[in-house]
């Protein structure tokens, strides 16, 4: 479960295309006190330009044993807690049961660790006009600058989640998602940790979701390459799926 520590209410002028429309960015957060102020500051600085209301940034802290949800309380329109650290699944879970309950129209997932770029939010909001969920990929259009190393194992990663779930992708690791109200109310994610990226995907094939991806730009830092997911825990993360999959 979850526990809504703190709210404040957040409001611009919003444009036209979604005057009345409530959104959520949902950014899961494990540990990340050195970055998530400058993360949630920059969301709001975006917010702010655009003049747009009716968005909330609800951070899931997952447990964190360092004062990342202290520092989120103060930017945050909505701190939900885990009282241990459940895995980023669970995280994302509880974002989107929060989204579901609070009736919102949209919400983007958004990583915590200052990767991904608030301009994308606006892309995702306008594709999810005619789509159901959009990924964010890191492979499409000219914004990818990621590190050689990872190319190759992300792409065995499509591959596999081609294979279980028919849907393709070019990035089936994408944190950057982007939801509207029909799939908030219907996903249902199962796993708990990592393989949670693969699993939005046999959501989409389950339930037939219209599905479409959209270029992002990625800023990779040696914080957040340190922070992320190591080539060597891919073997782990494809166990955890198969498991998932025989459930």
């Amino acid at each position: 479960g979850f526990v809504i520590l703190y709210r404040y209410h957040f409001l611009y002028q919003m444009d036209n295309n979604h005057q009345k429309m409530k959104i959520a960015i949902i950014i899961p957060v494990y540990n990340e006190a050195q970055v998530i102020k400058k993360t949630l500051l920059d969301l709001k600085k975006y917010f702010k330009t655009k003049k747009l209301k009716n968005i909330d940034l609800v951070v899931v802290d997952d447990g964190s044993i360092d004062n990342s949800g202290q520092l989120a309380l103060t930017h945050a329109n909505y701190l939900l807690t885990h009282k241990k650290n459940c895995g980023l699944g669970a995280a994302l879970a509880t974002g989107i049961e929060f989204a579901k309950r609070n009736n919102y129209d949209f919400c983007v997932t958004f990583d915590s660790d200052g990767q991904h770029d608030p301009k994308d939010i606006g892309t995702a909001l306008k594709k999810l006009a005619n789509y159901d969920i959009v990924i964010g990929s890191r492979f499409i259009g000219t914004h990818s600058n990621m590190p050689k190393s990872r190319r190759l194992i992300l792409f065995v990663s499509n591959l596999i989640t081609w294979l279980f779930f028919g849907v393709w992708t070019t990035d089936s690791q994408s944190g950057f998602r982007g939801l509207n109200k029909k799939a908030i109310q219907t996903i249902r994610l199962k796993s708990n940790r990592m393989e949670v990226s693969s699993e939005f995907f046999g959501e989409i094939k389950r339930l037939s979701l219209k599905f479409s991806e959209i270029p992002i730009h990625v800023r990779y830092t040696k914080y957040s390459l340190s922070k992320g997911q190591k080539n060597i825990n891919s073997a782990n993360v494809l166990v955890k799926l198969l498991y998932m999959l025989s459930r």
